[in-house]
Parts: C-alpha cells; sequence; structure tokens
C-alpha cells in the first residue's frame, strides 16, 4: 500500500512486536562480533559505511550478518544493556540476529521485532527515514510515523509455518522429560528450525560451542540458567577459545572484572560435560570430524572449514544455539546438512596465478572473495596447480568467513565436495560467473593495510589458532635469531597444538627469539595488556585480525607473510610495497 507519504510493506516476522523510529539503513551485511560494541550500541567495524554510528533507538536495516557467529551475543548484549535497535529489517532469514532477539525474550524478557521483507521491498526502504512495525506490517514515511497505525495481528506467514515433525525423543526433550535445561533448549531449537525452513530435526555426532566467548554479563547468565538447570551435554562437545588465558591472566596483567567473569563463563560450560579445549580451530584437534559427518559447529571459521575442506556438514549455528544443540543433540536437518545446499552459485575464475606466491596471498583472496560471495557459496576455479595445503585453506576460509555468511567455499579440484567444476555448482539455481585477475587483489590489499609508513610496534600470529606445521614454519624462521626490544610478537594455539609443538621440538626457538604463546584464547578477544599499550602498529598474518582489528583494539593493521612478520619483529618495520604476485 502507497499513499502520498507514506508506504507499507508486508514481510515475515520471526519475532513479532511493536517499534517506531528513525531508519538506520544499509545495504552492506555487517558482522555484530567485532563490527559493533555493545556497551556503546556503536558500529565499530573500519570497513563498514555505518562505521561510527549508533544503533539505540533505531530501526536497522540491513541485508543480513556476516562473519562472526558471535553476533548473536552481541546482539542479546545490546538489548539487555539497552543500547540496541528498536526493530531490525533484514532481506532474507538471519538466524545469528534473529537467535539474539530469541535468547533476550526467553532468559530476560526483553525484545524487539525482526523482520524479513522481499529483497525488492529492502531495496525501496533504503532510501525511506522513519518506520513503525508492527507484526509482519512495516509503515515507512519522510516523517515520523507510529505503531498503532497498524494492526497488531497481521502475520499471517507465522500462521502458514509448516511444523517441525517431532521423533520420539523430540517430543520427550520439548516435554521436559529429560529436564529442564533440555526443555528450554529443544524450545529453542524449534524455534530456529522454522527460521531456516527445516521439517524435522536430526542427530549430530559433536558440537563446537562458540557461545563461551564472553560478550557480556547476559552471555554468562545464560549459560549459568542451563548450568543452574541442571543441563548436560548429550553428544561431545568442545569449546571455542574463550576470552582470556585460563591459566595464565592473572599473569599476564588482565583485569580480574574481565578474568574472572570469562573463566566462569568457561566454568558454566565445562560444568556441563564440555570439553575445555579452547580454541577457534578445533579441525586441528584429534577429535576432527570426517568427511561427510552431520556435526553442530559454530564459530565461522570452524564452520568453513569443516564443511569446505574436511567436508563435514554443519550449518553456521549461531552463539547459544550451539548450546542448545549440544545439550539436546539434535538439530535442524536444512542449510548444508543436505545435499543440494552445499552446491555454488558463484563461480570465480582465477587468472593471472602464473607465479610463486608467499602465504599472505590466500588470506588475501579469501578475504577478496567472500566479499564477493556475500551469502552465496564459491567455488574458485585456477587453484588446482598450486596444490593449497590445509594452512593456506585454513587462512582462506578465515578470512572468507569475516566478510561472507556463506557457510563454505569450493577450491575446484582440491576440496571434497569439488573434484571437478561439474560437483560443485549448483544444478538448480542461476551461477553466476566472474573472473578475477590477481591484480584486482590489490583492492583487498590497499583496504587490510591502511597503517602509514613501515613502523611496527606489534607482531600478532595465529588468527584462526595456530597448526602443527605453522609452529615448525615459524620455529625455522626463528632459528638462531633475536626479534627487537621493544617489539613485541605473540602467538595463539591451542593447549593441544602447543603440547605437540612442544614435543617436535618448534617452541624453543620460537622462544628463545622472543616471542610469547597464549593458549585458550584469540586475537578477537585479546586487547591491553597482552597487546602492549604503547603499541600503535600490528603487522599480522591473518586477513581475519586485519579486518577486525582496527575497530576491536585501535590500532593500525599491516598484512603480511609470516617471514614478513618475523622480520618485522626484528627490525621494527615492514615494506609498504604489494606483493610481487599481485603484479603479475
Amino acid at each position: 500500500m502507497t499513499d502520498a507519504s507514506h508506504t507499507l510493506f508486508f514481510g515475515r516476522a520471526f519475532v513479532t512486536g511493536q517499534a517506531q523510529g528513525e531508519i538506520l539503513a544499509t545495504d552492506t551485511e555487517l558482522s555484530f562480533w567485532g563490527g559493533v560494541d555493545p556497551e556503546l550500541g556503536e558500529v565499530i567495524d573500519r570497513h563498514h559505511p555505518l562505521c561510527g554510528e549508533g544503533l539505540e533507538g533505531k530501526i536497522l536495516a540491513l541485508p543480513g550478518g556476516r562473519g562472526s557467529c558471535s553476533g548473536s551475543g552481541v546482539i542479546l548484549e545490546m538489548l539487555v544493556n539497552g543500547k540496541g535497535p528498536d526493530a531490525i529489517l533484514v532481506a532474507r532469514p538471519d538466524d545469528i540476529i534473529t537467535l539474539g532477539v530469541l535468547i533476550a525474550q526467553e532468559i530476560f524478557d526483553r525484545t524487539i521485532p525482526v523482520v524479513t521483507l522481499s529483497p525488492a521491498d529492502f531495496a525501496r526502504i533504503l532510501d525511506q527515514k522513519f518506520a513503525a512495525v508492527s507484526g509482519d506490517q512495516v509503515l515507512c514515511s519522510d516523517r515520523p510515523v507510529r505503531a498503532d497505525q497498524l494492526a497488531t495481528d497481521t502475520d499471517s506467514d507465522k500462521q502458514n509455518e509448516r511444523p517441525v515433525a517431532l521423533s520420539s525423543l523430540d517430543q520427550a526433550l520439548l516435554d521436559g522429560e529429560q529436564g529442564q535445561a533440555a526443555q528450554v533448549a529443544m524450545k529453542i531449537i524449534l524455534q530456529m528450525a522454522q527460521l531456516v525452513g527445516a521439517s524435522e530435526l536430526m542427530d549430530v555426532t559433536q558440537v563446537h560451542i562458540d557461545g563461551c566467548v564472553y560478550t557480556g554479563q547476559a552471555s554468562l547468565t545464560f549459560a549459568q540458567e542451563l548450568r543452574r538447570m541442571g543441563g548436560k551435554v548429550a553428544v561431545p562437545t568442545t569449546l571455542n577459545a574463550i576470552s582470556v588465558d585460563y591459566r595464565n591472566w592473572r599473569a599476564q596483567g588482565v583485569a580480574p572484572s574481565l578474568g574472572e567473569q570469562a573463566s566462569a563463563l568457561a566454568d558454566a560450560y565445562t560444568d556441563m560435560g564440555a570439553r575445555p579445549s579452547y580454541t577457534c580451530a578445533p579441525y586441528l584437534l584429534e577429535s576432527a570430524p570426517k568427511q561427510g559427518e552431520q556435526i553442530a559447529w559454530a564459530e565461522s571459521n570452524a564452520v568453513v572449514f569443516a564443511n569446505s575442506v574436511l567436508g563435514a556438514r554443519t550449518m553456521k549455528y549461531p552463539d547459544f544455539l550451539d548450546a542448545c544443540i549440544a545439550l539436546t543433540g539434535r538439530a535442524p536437518n536444512a542449510g548444508p546438512h543436505i545435499d543440494h545446499n552445499r552446491k555454488a552459485t558463484l563461480h570465480v575464475k582465477l587468472k593471472g596465478l602464473s607465479g610463486p606466491v608467499d602465504d599472505a596471498f590466500y588470506p588475501l583472496l579469501g578475504y577478496h572473495v567472500g566479499k564477493m560471495a556475500g551469502n552465496r557459496i564459491a567455488a574458485v576455479e585456477g587453484l588446482a596447480e598450486a596444490a593449497p595445503d590445509h594452512d593456506d585453506l585454513k587462512a582462506f576460509g578465515a578470512a572468507f568467513a569475516t566478510v561472507s555468511s556463506a557457510p563454505m567455499f569450493h577450491i575446484v579440484g582440491v576440496t571434497p565436495d569439488a573434484p571437478d567444476l561439474a560437483h560443485a555448482l549448483s544444478q538448480h539455481s542461476p551461477v553466476e560467473i566472474f573472473e578475477l585477475p590477481i591484480s584486482t587483489l590489490a583492492e583487498s590489499w590497499d583496504a587490510l593495510n591502511l597503517a602509514k609508513g613501515e613502523k611496527v610496534d606489534f607482531v600478532s600470529l595465529g588468527n584462526p589458532h595456530f597448526s602443527l606445521t605453522e609452529f615448525a614454519a615459524l620455529a625455522q624462521l626463528c632459528n638462531g635469531k633475536n626479534k627487537a626490544g621493544n617489539i613485541e610478537m605473540v602467538v595463539t594455539a591451542s593447549r593441544e597444538v602447543v603440547s605437540k609443538a612442544n614435543a617436535a621440538g618448534h617452541i624453543a626457538p620460537i622462544e628463545e627469539f622472543g616471542a610469547k604463546i597464549v593458549t585458550d584464547t584469540c586475537w578477537c578477544m585479546i586487547g591491553e595488556p597482552v597487546i602492549t599499550p604503547s603499541a600503535r602498529t600490528i603487522a599480522t598474518n591473518s586477513a581475519k585480525y586485519a579486518h577486525y582489528g582496527p575497530g576491536l583494539t585501535g590500532r593500525q593493521f599491516r598484512l603480511a607473510s609470516l617471514a614478513l612478520c618475523v622480520e618485522a619483529a626484528i627490525t621494527g618495520k615492514v615494506s609498504t610495497d604489494k606483493p610481487n604476485w599481485i603484479l603479475f
């Protein structure tokens, strides 16, 4: 409906309610974790067009989320803190955004409307100034409008949704026969199953919980409530990197206000039976899943690696839903759990790779392809002869997952679901073909290298956590050398991998070089004093950290190869020149 000053849209309300206010709109997806400060409600992603904008009281319109699964935790904290938007309008169903709101509603009695509009209607909203939301209706205008101008019970889509078929186990869980925590978990799982269009639930063999990251008091309260209700994991469950080094945070000078809360959150999950693996790279653990195994993982880079490189099957599960699945062993049968949902609709033809590249190539390429892909699975052709190894694919996938909401990618002739192009591409949906000259990567290189000049104060390695082979490579580069006294170099990794690296003799030359090794936490959670307060420029070999780091730390960043990062720790400088392979 449209009149001279008002336009009425009908969408699908995944969380119902009423709101009114000024529209804050963007056509660029946003990762709430690393992109929004939950205490201030302000966009901090330096690469996003809304950077610096406050979300409090706004009607936020965005295509959807991207990047980290921890976005649901940020949404939750903002709503509990009273710093969030009053409604969220999206162009496609988004489980990370929606789940944060549902947890706020279920546990904290705080809620806002979340409405999905058609892509065409969403595009029209981008130019509107004000909106009122009621149920599935969105009324837009160039002047303020009120929600009470709209009907309150018009969400016909909800009434027409197909129910999720329940097994006898599902029904028993829903009836509370296996305890209150499992009952609450099953209610949340069923709500999310409706969102993702699942007609049934399925068994999973293992879970990786990302919700152990401390985003604020609300994330801790959620876990402690599940524990209080008697929650116990029903399947083997690993834990993501937490917000501090559990065993060493006091010695590192971390404030007790963070260390104690982050440790308490980890304790809540381990008390429920989760394994204290504390790694953002669970695919490096002995428990890593096999090809075809149905799992439920959160943590964006882990999800992408599991699906793409291991050939396991998982959706990109939001924080909190991961814990719910762990307590029940049941997950929505949708997304990449199903064959046809694993096919690519973007075909990237890489052009100009005619010479050797260093290890900065793969994170940069992943970042660039991720920006192109958006929410589409991409198949990259032209890398088979380069034969990228697991470390290369880890770096590619982490960068891809930072700026894409897609749960996986394919490298034709390399990754298990893509032995050839025909196996990788969708046969049922249109496929966009895009030629990507290597020289085009200069655009992303410039975006990730915003630091001025060559000077470096700090070197960050291990985002995602270092592998055993990365430790071996670093040990060789450090052997017989010493870093500068005024430069810190810190590596993050899991306890399990550090133990193996130590047994293999890799840790000694790294520590003799002067580097520090931190376990349990990861760079997206690390701040001062682990990051030297006086440091102004950070060199890293991670495109993921080069993207998130400026907003999270307030520092300038330079992306470089592992060898150049070591050289920067010795000389305090890294070249501002682009790599030769970009100029091929």
